[in-house]
């Protein structure tokens, strides 16, 4: 039942709804896994400006899953997400320069995005924080 109205408040355009079929989808709850299907949802709700959806879409592009693999498609939508303050978009956007994987490798980029994610507490993003520091990366 609940994946029936998931899918009619959906199919009405409404973003929350969207990105919740995403999850679904990715995740195989109350339907069969289809990672393709999730990535269609994530999108629909990442262009009406859903971060949370827009960072699961960046990770499916970055993963290679339900899409083929693109790195810059992946940055794209981290950015939109992390500049809307989302720190585990903030948190992948920092690695994602980090490692140069679809932008330009850039630590002081790097810092700066990690830093966002770590002044919210994301613990991940604190701990590659003090691995750019002991390594002296991205650090004036």
């Amino acid at each position: 039942q609940a994946m029936k109205w998931y899918g009619l408040a959906a199919k009405q355009g409404y973003a929350p709804a969207q990105h919740v079929l995403g999850e679904r989808y990715a995740e195989g709850e109350g339907v069969e896994q289809d990672e393709a299907e999730a990535v269609k949802w994530y999108k629909l709700a990442a262009e009406q400006g859903e971060m949370v959806a827009q960072d699961r879409l960046g990770w499916m592009y970055a993963a290679g899953r339900g899409v083929e693999q693109d790195d810059v498609e992946a940055v794209k939508w981290y950015r939109l997400a992390a500049e809307q303050g989302y720190g585990w978009a903030q948190n992948s956007l920092g690695w994602m320069y980090a490692a140069g994987r679809g932008v330009e490798q850039d630590d002081a980029e790097a810092v700066k995005w990690y830093r966002l994610a770590a002044e919210q507490g994301h613990a991940e993003a604190q701990s590659s924080l003090v691995e750019m520091y002991t390594a002296g990366r991205g650090i004036e």
